[in-house]
């Protein structure tokens, strides 16, 4: 089955990489925030411009139960939004680029966090292309100076369905005039066995990623990389998430992923959840994954008014290394002029 895998997923970089021919006219929703649904069958996927968001994710587990994997949705907690323009965390809220000190706008103590105060999760997307039975394009221009960053920014976020149990997402983002880091990330948050099931605790995770970014008590990465074998980090085989979660206390760290060549797409992650019987794979071209169990959730109200708490979700949110442009040691997330960054990510959901 592993070749199939792997057969599937290069199927599926050709189509992310190809243009989207036939589409719909781009609306004026830059407006006003909108819905939009993917539809396959019984699976569906609902977005919204704000933020370019994924609001929900439905489709039938293994006893034909549908409802909702992903938790959302309210404006403090980046349910299911793209963020940016640097995903994570700046320590100390300022880097240097070719000389020049750029200062952000602190959001989290003196640092920053998924891009400042009012990041891309919190602005009007334009949709630039929709069809309802196989994907939706928002699209962004930043310009320069915002949230503290240098240079115009032209940015574009495409989710696709694919047959009626994956979705592909690809971010892309060009500067225009000035180098820039750009590290864009998806911050869903699932529940594999329904958003207002209670704790995931008891979901079986593997990770793919023998390293870790560890880091300082304000989450800023220390520089180094290490090893996670036999650590509370350690999901190199699967094993549930509160296995050893009172040993780290809860995970919010970045995992560094085995093997991955640039532009090539990697299998992350596998998540189970055993009483829905539903599986989730991850592949990305990203060279690492931000494991979150939720910590921070607590009396967050969600959709259809269920209180959402500790470890209610997790995320697996694919990206660069974060603070990388305080690291050299890091992958560099500098952008120039006449250079692209792309971002791939694709699930596969599966239940038996």
């Amino acid at each position: 089955m592993a070749w199939r895998s792997s057969f599937c997923c290069f199927l599926l970089v050709a189509l992310l990489f190809s243009n989207n021919n036939g589409c719909e006219a781009a609306d004026s929703s830059e407006n006003k925030a909108e819905i939009y649904e993917l539809k396959r069958g019984n699976f569906s996927v609902k977005f919204t411009n704000f933020g370019a968001t994924m609001l929900s994710i439905v489709l039938p587990d293994k006893n034909g139960l549908h409802f909702s994997l992903s938790l959302g949705f309210n404006d403090t907690t980046y349910f299911g939004s793209i963020v940016g323009r640097v995903a994570n965390r700046i320590g100390k809220s300022q880097f240097t680029l070719n000389g020049t000190v750029y200062k952000l706008v602190p959001n989290n103590g003196k640092n920053s966090l998924h891009g400042g105060p009012k990041g891309f999760s919190e602005v009007l997307w334009k949709v630039y292309s929709y069809n309802k039975d196989s994907h939706i394009t928002f699209t962004y221009d930043s310009f320069d100076g915002e949230e503290g960053y240098p240079g115009d920014l032209s940015v574009s976020v495409t989710y696709f369905v694919i047959g009626t149990n994956k979705i592909a997402v690809k971010m892309v983002a060009k500067p225009l005039n000035k180098a820039t880091p750009v590290n864009l990330a998806l911050h869903t948050y699932f529940n594999l066995a329904g958003h207002n099931s209670g704790d995931i605790l008891s979901h079986k995770i593997q990770l793919f990623a023998p390293e870790i970014t560890p880091v300082d008590s304000e989450l800023i990465p220390t520089g180094k990389i290490t090893p996670v074998k036999g650590t509370p980090f350690d999901f190199l085989e699967p094993r549930e998430i509160g296995s050893r979660i009172k040993e780290v206390p809860g995970y919010d760290i970045n995992y560094v992923l085995e093997d991955l060549k640039s532009g090539h797409l990697k299998r992350a992650a596998i998540v189970k959840e055993d009483v829905s019987g539903r599986k989730l794979e991850l592949w990305t071209n990203q060279p690492g994954v931000q494991f979150y169990t939720s910590n921070m959730l607590h009396d967050v109200k969600g959709k259809d008014g269920f209180i959402y708490q500790k470890f209610a979700g997790f995320c697996l949110e694919t990206q660069g290394f974060p603070d990388s442009v305080n690291h050299p040691n890091f992958p560099s997330q500098i952008v120039n002029p006449g250079e692209t960054y792309m971002h791939i990510m694709v699930y596969r959901f599966t239940a038996s």
